[in-house]
């Protein structure tokens, strides 16, 4: 900018005078590149989260950061995963209470019981727990694909529970058995091929869990 100061210039009179009389210099930082979204001039801003936080709690940094630094004027807008978890974040936990509810009146309408059900599902939050431990200690987050693979992790425990059910039902009918006669003989019997579903569960998910390559991210908070 000092070189560009002593250029000389002509004059409206016809004189020689230097570019500095007549214009001010200075050095400004600009992007090589408008980008727009939107229709609106817009920057990019890509992150990564650190081992043990989640994508959510992510955004919210960086929201924070925007209200502290950016003016009244500006606003952010999400693309890709964020996006979408975005829009599907706040509606996840009602949809999650409705699949319990659908899966609550389906099973009361298949064993024509209110009792049933709610001993088959009661599995559920242990499970959940169980899945949720993980994530706690670093080995996770809680994201997108993450919440779909809790929801399978529900209808396989589901279905647990409704092996042991059905059959202690049919043997409380067939032999009159009591209560607690027909939970043993149920538990001695479905043990096994329950053992094997679960078995064969976990050992279908490592290859999503030990995956690398594009979207392996993706595959493993899924496993």
């Amino acid at each position: 900018p000092e070189k560009l100061a002593q250029y000389f210039v002509r004059s409206a009179s016809g004189e020689m005078v230097p570019l500095s009389a007549v214009v001010k210099i200075s050095t400004n930082a600009a992007p090589a590149a408008i980008e727009q979204f939107n229709q609106l001039n817009s920057a990019t801003i890509t992150a990564l989260p650190l081992p043990g936080v989640t994508t959510g709690d992510g955004l919210k940094a960086i929201e924070d950061i925007a209200k502290e630094s950016l003016p009244g004027t500006f606003f952010i807008d999400y693309s890709g995963q964020s996006r979408q978890e975005k829009e599907q974040g706040n509606t996840i936990l009602i949809a999650f209470v409705a699949a319990v509810l659908v899966i609550y009146l389906v099973l009361a309408a298949q064993f024509e019981s209110f009792r049933d059900p709610l001993i088959i599902m009661m599995a559920v939050p242990l499970s959940i727990f169980g899945a949720i431990v993980p994530l706690n200690i670093g080995l996770g987050t809680l994201n997108i694909y993450t919440q779909v693979g809790l929801i399978t992790l529900i209808g396989l425990i589901t279905k647990h529970g409704i092996l042991l059910v059905e059959f202690a039902n049919q043997q409380r009918e067939l032999h009159g058995m009591r209560r607690r006669d027909p939970i043993v003989a149920s538990a001695k019997v479905r043990l096994r091929p329950i053992l094997m579903t679960t078995a064969a569960m976990a050992l279908g998910v490592v290859p999503l869990i030990i995956s690398s390559g594009a979207g392996a991210a993706a595959r493993y908070s899924m496993g």
